[in-house]
Formats: C-alpha cells, sequence, structure tokens
C-alpha cells in the first residue's frame, strides 16, 4: 500500500486575524518544517502529480517518501511568505484557491474573506512557478449543505473563473471545511474534477476515493515533535484525536441539519 501525508495549511503569517489564528503558522515554523522534510529525504509532489503517479497507466511512479503541501483559501500571505520559502527549499506545492474571495474579484467577489487574499496576478504568478492552483469553491459555503442547483454554480463557477484566470487547467480541489457527501462528489466529477481533498487528519493512501483524499492539519498548534511524527506516519490517530472525535461529531450534525432542510423544502 502507497501512504503519503498531505499536509493542509492556511494562512502563513506573524499577525493572524482572530478568524485565521487558530489555523494559521508563523513563517519561521514553516520554514523549518519544510527544512525537516527536505532533510528527511521527502520527495515534493503537487496533487495533481499525486494522482498522476498513483494512475499507474501512464508510466509515472510514486517516490519512495512523498510528500504533498496543500494551503487552502489564498491568502495574500502565501504569496509574501509561504511562495518563497518554498522556492528556497525547491517543493512545489497546491493552492485551493476561493475564486470569490480574491482581491480583484470585482463583480465576481463572494463570501466573506477571512483576511488579505491573494490578487489574480499573484495567482498566476505562482502558477507559474510551478505552483499548482486547484479549486475551492466560489464563496466558500458548506457545499453538503446546498441545494443542487446552488453546488453546480459554487463548483463550476470557481473552475471556470480559474481556468479562466491562471490560463492552465484545473483538475483538483479541496471541499470548504473538509466538508462533502456523496452528491456532492458525484457533482464534483460531474464538474471536471479528477481529485478532490477533504481533512480527516488521516495519512493518504492509494486505497483512498480520489475524491475524498485525507489531509493532515498544520496549524498554530502543531509543535515540532508533532509535525515530525505525522509526516513519519507515527500515532497519526493519536495526535488528531480530537480533532476525529469533533469532526465525526459535527459530520452527524450536518447530516441532520441537510435532512430537515430537504423536509422543510417539500412541506
Amino acid at each position: 500500500m502507497i501512504r503519503v501525508p498531505i499536509l493542509m495549511y492556511h494562512s502563513v503569517t506573524d499577525n493572524p486575524t482572530e478568524e485565521t489564528r487558530p489555523h494559521s503558522v508563523r513563517p519561521s515554523d514553516l520554514a523549518e518544517q519544510l527544512a525537516y522534510l527536505s532533510e528527511s529525504g521527502f520527495t515534493p509532489l503537487t496533487l495533481g502529480d499525486l494522482v498522476a503517479s498513483l494512475n499507474k497507466n501512464n508510466g509515472r511512479s510514486v517516490p519512495d517518501k512523498p510528500i504533498v503541501v496543500t494551503f487552502d483559501d489564498g491568502y495574500a500571505d502565501f504569496h509574501s511568505h509561504a511562495l518563497p520559502l518554498l522556492e528556497r527549499y525547491n517543493f512545489p506545492a497546491t493552492v485551493f484557491l476561493t475564486s470569490g474571495w480574491v482581491s480583484d474579484a470585482g463583480k465576481d467577489a463572494a463570501g466573506r474573506p477571512l483576511d488579505d487574499m491573494l490578487s489574480w496576478g499573484q495567482a498566476r504568478e505562482a502558477a507559474q512557478t510551478g505552483i499548482e492552483i486547484g479549486g475551492h469553491s466560489h464563496s466558500h459555503p458548506q457545499l453538503d449543505q446546498l441545494r443542487i442547483e446552488e453546488l453546480r454554480q459554487e463548483l463550476r463557477k470557481n473552475k471556470g473563473l480559474l481556468e479562466e484566470k491562471i490560463g492552465a487547467p484545473v483538475a483538483t480541489m479541496a471541499y470548504p471545511y473538509g466538508y462533502s457527501s456523496a452528491r456532492v462528489r458525484r457533482e464534483v466529477r460531474k464538474a471536471g474534477y479528477f481529485a478532490a481533498c477533504a481533512v480527516s487528519n488521516t495519512i493518504a493512501a492509494d486505497r483512498h476515493d480520489m475524491l475524498a483524499i485525507p489531509r493532515l492539519t498544520v496549524g498554530k498548534g502543531t509543535t515540532v515533535n508533532m509535525f515530525k511524527r505525522a509526516v513519519e506516519g507515527n500515532a497519526v490517530p493519536l495526535i488528531y484525536l480530537r480533532e476525529r472525535i469533533l469532526t465525526k461529531g459535527y459530520a452527524v450534525v450536518r447530516r441532520t441539519r441537510y435532512g430537515l432542510q430537504r423536509v422543510r423544502r417539500n412541506v
């Protein structure tokens, strides 16, 4: 079985907002983490490269110690703080971009950004350095709570805008908040994505559904020791025990909420 740690970052800053603080990391911490991965012999891949390597029909193979680094939402500090560090360590990465949050989204602006966001020009510049740009919905809603028409609009507008503005195909995405459902995953496939990331805080493996790939959260509370143990696959369930319990509990709440919404619509 092939096992791959896929890391999920958000904001990279010394001065996070109140809302981004729990999932932010300091630039110095990211530098230390990337240095460890580089020195420990990990081979970085974008999510698209990983999925392509898992496809045994194209002649590519997964390296011995693969690692995938991802960033959600598209904060401006990715360009100012994360990108220079990734370039220093020669690490590709995947940025899942919320198109309605882009700083110069103009008439396409939607949702409520939590901090300063990337501009389209900065996103294009990142893509030109080898960063993969993936989808993250248009306005960052809980996709599994949307009606089918709203869901399709969120997925397709996001993908269409990204491809238009970046000038490259977009084939991977991540679910806002990590939430999806069988219905959401069907629509993701129909929208033209071949891979999508959840959270789950589990090491990804080739046995996983490519439309529900698990990732490991890296945030403010991730110590150096926790990080090293997680990427090496040591005691991952214990490291993320609290997060996994909360995620499972909230999944029940969301399914119940969606069921009640359907009942109300049919009354």
